[in-house]
Formats: C-alpha cells, structure tokens, sequence
C-alpha cells in the first residue's frame, strides 16, 4: 500500500510542485514494486486522488515518459533478467505471467517492439561469444544488449567497464595504445586461445593487425574518423543482425536527450558554459566529439565563446577573465604538475574573482565518461550532465539491463 498521505484529496491540488514531484516519486516506487501487478492510469490517479489526464500530464513532465512507458520497460527488463537468468528453463508463458503480462502473445510482440528482437532470439544472441578490442567497443556492443566475452578491463581508466561488468566479461585483456604498446600480441594470444564468435574492433587498428585478427575469428572494424556513435551503432548492429535494436537504443536516447534538455533549459537559462583543461601550469580550451554532442548539440547549452576557439587553445587567467563563463567544466590531467597547478590556481584572487567560480559553479569532469566516445559512454555524460546542472539524478528514472552473460 501507499503511504496515507498520497491518497488526500488535496496532495496534487495545492500547486505545491516541490511536494507533486516528491508524491509523484513515491508513486513511481510503488510501479517499481507491484510492476507484476495490473496497474493502470486510472488507478495510480486514484492513489494520487486526481485526474488520470492530470496524472498522466504530471507524470510525463517529471519523468520525461508517460506512466505506462515506464511500467512497459521496467517490466521487460525484468523480463531480459529472467531469460538471461533462467534461459530455456522458464516457457514464455511463465515469464510474461511474472511480469505481468497474461498473454504470451502480446508479451512476445512488446518485446520485440521494446528490445528490437524476439524473446527466442534475445536468449540465442546472449549465446554468441563476441570480442571487444577496446573499451569503445564494449560500449557499442553494450547498447546492443551485448556483454562481449572478452574486453579490455583497468580499474583505473575503465572504471566503469571494470566494476559493472569484470564478473560477466569472463575474459580480460589489456589496454592498447597509448596505455600498453605491447598489449596487442598479448591480447592476440589470449583471443586465439578463446577462439570467439567474432571479435569487433576499430579502424585504427593497422592492416596487419585487423589481418591477425582475422585468423582467429571473423572480425568487423568500426570506422571512426567522421563517422558519428550513431552511424557506428547502425554499421555494427548490421554486421550482427541487430538493427532493430540499434534503432530503438537510438529511439530510446534521443527521448531522454528532448527530456533532459527541458531540465536543463529551466536549471540554466541563459547560462554559458566552457570547458577547460588544465596540463601542467598551462591553462587551454577543450573540445571533444563526445563532449560536443552532448553539451551542445543534444543539449544546446550556450557556448562562452565560439565553438572553433574551443580545439586546445591556450588561455591566461587575464583572457578567461574577459570571457568570464557562468560555469566552468574542467578537465584537470593526472600527473603530479597538473594537479599541483589546479590547487594553487583555485586559490588565486584571479580564479575567485571568475563569475562561474563566484556562482559556485565550477565542475571538475573524470576522463570517464568523458574522454570515451560510443553510444553507452554518450548516453552516461548525458546523465552527468543532468546530474551536474540540476542535481537531479537520471540513473533513478531508468532501469536498464545491459546485456548478456556471455560463456567461455
């Protein structure tokens, strides 16, 4: 049951937005709990004792999806956890009951409209055993609902990959330029001992790299100069017959992009933004793809000064100054000279005296996800970017399932 609060007759009718959005998140959690139930608009708008047109209105404001949307995908993640978990041992029919579904049927079809395949073809793709060359394309694979069997895994520099996923990629090889010259003839022996399905990797690879790994397995290299995550994901999902899901990745992203852009047109205004990297005691401009598609062109935030000036450009204090951004992201390098450098210069009168630092409104931004360009690692800037700007935390509005346990 609800708390007794939500059922008053006036928790939604005060224009109190603060509490509507607090009863509307207690809400959200009771669909989160009962999702096998069979709930309906009309009835969570009777726990909220208002409209179902009103709900529903309220509802998709706060959230960026209707109601029902959002109880639809937490119950076919929980259906991909049951057929990753239990496979073949469960009928389809025991999976749709368990998560409320009482037609097969119609499960099935919502599947495949929501995931992009089947629930029969969901399970046989968890069986492929497929290799990532780097972290760029685990994060590919994973938008597809691929855990590849093997990738490159450091606790340090793929933080992310490293504690999510080192239980489920079962076999971990080492990063390659430029982090490990010699990692490649390491990694080739470990793919040629696991003899993989397919192994992705990049463009970048040299052609006699791209050959070698071609003995062991059939290979696909995704193109990376010009080529956005977008047209990488659809090039990949062709490749391993999964279009459907690369369409709907994209569907589902560019729907959070329209919802968290309305968040932050009212946490920013008129707000503008730079983004700064600090390398020994040089000050410079920075830019990069995963950052300008984000930033400014999902999001549309203002620039503090022109995008071209944005490559790398050396700034003294004196010039930010003139400048003088509403808020600050900065990208401090690890060796010891840049960080000793960011501490003195945060102390600085001409620092302090900046507008974005006097609103409190500078953001130090980690290599990840920020240096990594692929469709899951643009999808979790976005939530940053959320997060950083309005202090509202997207990961609580979503439930995703990534994937499949892949065999050795």
């Amino acid at each position: 049951m609800l708390p007794d609060h939500l059922y008053t007759t006036d928790s939604f009718s005060t224009g109190d937005e603060q509490n509507a959005k607090k009863e509307l998140s207690e809400i959200k959690h009771y669909m989160e709990e009962h999702f096998h139930e069979p709930l309906s608009i009309a009835q969570l708008a009777e726990m909220a004792n208002i409209s179902p047109k009103y709900f529903g209105d309220l509802f998709k404001k706060n959230f960026g999806k209707s109601a029902m949307k959002y109880l639809s995908e937490l119950r076919i993640n929980q259906a991909k956890r049951y057929l990753l978990s239990a496979g073949e041992q469960l009928r389809l029919r025991d999976i749709a009951l368990m998560v409320g579904y009482s037609d097969e049927f119609y499960f099935s079809r919502k599947f495949k409209k929501e995931v992009g395949m089947s629930p029969t073809d969901y399970i046989r793709q968890a069986k492929r055993r497929i290799a990532a060359c780097s972290p760029e394309i685990a994060g590919l694979l994973l938008a597809l609902d691929i855990i590849p069997t093997a990738a490159p895994l450091d606790p340090k520099w793929t933080a992310y990959y490293y504690n999510d996923y080192r239980m489920k990629i079962t076999s971990h090889l080492q990063l390659m330029d430029p982090y490990n010259p010699h990692a490649f003839e390491a990694n080739l022996e470990k793919l040629a001992g696991l003899r993989p399905d397919a192994i992705i990797g990049s463009e970048q690879l040299g052609r006699s790299e791209q050959g070698r790994l071609a003995s062991i397995a059939a290979t696909f290299f995704v193109a990376t100069e010009h080529c956005g995550w977008r047209e990488q994901l659809r090039a990949l999902a062709r490749f391993l017959e999964l279009e459907e899901r690369a369409e709907q990745w994209i569907k589902q992203h560019e729907q959070k992009v329209r919802a968290a852009r309305t968040e932050l047109e009212r946490a920013l205004g008129n707000d503008k933004i730079m983004v700064l990297r600090i390398y020994g005691d040089r000050i410079h401009t920075y830019w990069n793809r995963g950052i300008g598609d984000v930033l400014y062109e999902d999001l549309q935030v203002q620039p503090a000064c022109p995008i071209r000036l944005f490559d790398h450009m050396e700034l003294t204090l004196e010039q930010l100054a003139e400048i003088n951004p509403d808020r600050l992201l900065v990208v401090v390098c690890a060796e010891t000279a840049s960080r000793t450098y960011w501490l003195s210069l945060q102390h600085s009168k001409e620092w302090r005296q900046l507008q974005a630092v006097k609103n409190g409104q500078v953001h130090p931004i980690p290599s990840d996800p920020w240096f990594e360009y692929s469709a899951v690692a643009i999808n979790r800037m976005l939530d940053e970017a959320v997060l950083m700007f309005t202090g509202k935390c997207p990961k609580g509005l979503q439930d995703t399932v990534h994937g499949a346990t892949q065999g050795t």
